[in-house]
């Protein structure tokens, strides 16, 4: 098995169940009573991160099913039903959490490819077909959730160690991560990595508590479990919180729940006043630092391909700016000029560090953007000094990229070599789907075609035959190899509709036609 071509795919099919926390996350906290003060939409986002297991079966069943058909996603939910069941009945203490779902996840998009045009007896010709899918998925899941009631409190002893591992260590954990998280999104396996720290990291248990200041009229907090077993209704206790502004916070317990929040993510959201260890840093690189290498980028280029490149440079540091996507800048440099993409990997480990060293805490529905920095603003620790640490790491961006990139004369947009350039000018016109399909070897060289949001997703049947020099021309930013079979190209924000473009070319359409750049 390909583990590297598999892992982007699984990365891939993960964006799905993630792309629904932005409407989650705005519902939760537009809810909550420092805000709008609507209980009922608090309730529906508090409901989506509830389910967040159950839409991570779904949707990865849906990513992973060869043509994304929603048999898989029912199967998926299916799988993930017996899956848990069976594995609590076995043992009462197991909790999976996000893990189960994408466990069924698999075990549903793999049944669904396999067994989606299975033909059976004519007695039993009803259940042939797609709708043996969630048949098999369920027969499957009930073996891996008798497994998992057996072994998997040994497995989440082993994940509580490392993330306890994690978390003492402090400043070298937090600056591995953020540095592995930028240094994995050229081979689309961040998502991966971003999955357990975000949701699956570390556990607290919710308790009602009584209104107070400190707490914004939140009647909520996220607790230690080990904590909240000594708790007792109507009892007053304090709290204590690291690097949290108010350490200390007594209230009195009103009922201790049996709902645990898991991950830095949603112990943010749930009350948790230590979580966001692993998201504050971001917001410094993805709000000040990317858009200040933009401009190191932009009066770094030859005066008359300024305006060229101006425009194009600017939008996408916009866009990391206001919503955190960063993938359409960082792939403007990250092949032509890798060092300065290992400097970016390194400087946000770096600013994880720096922020937990300040005492700041903030977190996401989405990613690190604008919108999200004001949205959870009454949820953060000491946001303006994370806004400072923001501006510090613009300028440190600004400088560090203008410096090398004269001194080691990198390139950067604008600064390409002539016939990339003229490469980029030859994109713009023609059929760009038909013309990206014959550099690739045609229909008949394509086992799959999938998209994220800045990648072509290909398996091809026989790599060598992928024209990279014609793609780079065609406006390809860069192109990744995974294993033997599997080809990412780096478009950008039109990956997605090329992808679709390119699919509904019928495999019988003679490409002789399509003239591709020389």
């Amino acid at each position: 098995m390909n583990i590297l071509g598999y892992a982007q795919k699984l990365g891939k099919a993960l964006m799905l169940p993630i792309a629904t926390l932005p409407v989650a996350a705005l519902l939760l906290r537009l809810g909550q009573g420092d805000l709008l003060d609507i209980p009922f939409m608090a309730q529906a986002g508090g409901a989506i991160f509830g389910q967040l297991p159950l839409l991570f079966g779904l949707g990865i069943a849906i990513g992973l099913a060869k043509d994304g058909s929603g048999a898989a996603g029912l199967a998926g939910a299916v799988a993930y039903f017996v899956l848990d069941a069976t594995a609590k009945t076995i043992n009462a203490d197991v909790n999976m959490s996000f893990f189960g779902g994408i466990i069924a996840g698999i075990i549903a998009g793999h049944s669904y490819n396999r067994f989606h045009a299975t033909r059976l007896p004519e007695w039993l010709a009803f259940f042939a077909g797609k709708r043996l899918v969630p048949i098999m998925s369920g027969i499957f899941a009930l073996v891996a959730g008798a497994v998992a009631g057996v072994v998997w409190p040994s497995i989440q002893s082993g994940l509580d160690a490392f993330a306890h591992a994690v978390s003492n260590s402090g400043a070298i954990g937090q600056f591995v991560y953020g540095t592995l998280n930028r240094g994995l999104i050229p081979v689309g396996l961040h998502h991966v990595l971003n999955s357990y720290f975000w949701f699956g990291m570390g556990t607290c248990q919710v308790i009602n508590v009584e209104a107070i200041a400190v707490l914004n009229g939140a009647t909520q907090l996220c607790v230690d479990p080990t904590l909240a077993k000594t708790l007792v209704a109507g009892q007053a206790h304090t709290f204590e919180f690291a690097n949290s502004v108010n350490p200390e916070i007594t209230t009195v317990v009103k009922e201790v729940t049996e709902t645990v929040k898991s991950g830095d993510l949603h112990r943010f959201f749930g009350g948790d006043k230590g979580a966001g260890v692993f998201m504050n840093g971001f917001f410094p690189v993805m709000m000040f630092g990317l858009p200040g290498a933009a401009l190191a980028m932009y009066l770094a280029a030859p005066a008359n391909k300024r305006a060229q490149v101006g425009g194009a440079l600017f939008s996408v540091a916009f866009c990391s700016f206001l919503t955190g996507i960063t993938e359409p800048l960082e792939f403007m440099f990250v092949f032509l000029a890798p060092a300065l993409y290992a400097m970016h990997a390194v400087f946000t480990g770096l600013s994880l560090v720096v922020a937990n060293m300040f005492g700041t805490l903030h977190g996401f529905g989405f990613s690190a953007g604008l919108i999200d920095f004001v949205l959870n603003w009454g949820l953060a620790t000491k946001p303006l000094t994370l806004l400072l640490i923001g501006l510090a790491f613009g300028a440190l961006y600004f400088f560090t990229f203008s410096f090398a990139i004269r001194a080691f004369n990198l390139k950067s947009p604008g600064r390409e070599d002539d016939d990339e350039a003229a490469g980029d000018a030859n994109a713009e016109s023609g059929d760009l789907a038909r013309q990206y399909l014959k550099a690739l070897g045609g229909h008949g060289n394509l086992t799959t075609i999938d998209a994220c949001i800045t990648r072509l997703r290909l398996t091809l049947k026989d790599r060598s035959v992928a024209n990279e020099a014609v793609l780079k021309k065609l406006g390809a930013k860069g192109v990744v190899k995974l294993g033997e079979n599997n080809l990412q190209v780096i478009l950008g924000p039109l990956a997605e509709i090329i992808a679709g473009e390119m699919k509904n070319i019928p495999a019988s359409d003679d490409l002789s036609d399509v003239n591709l750049p020389k």
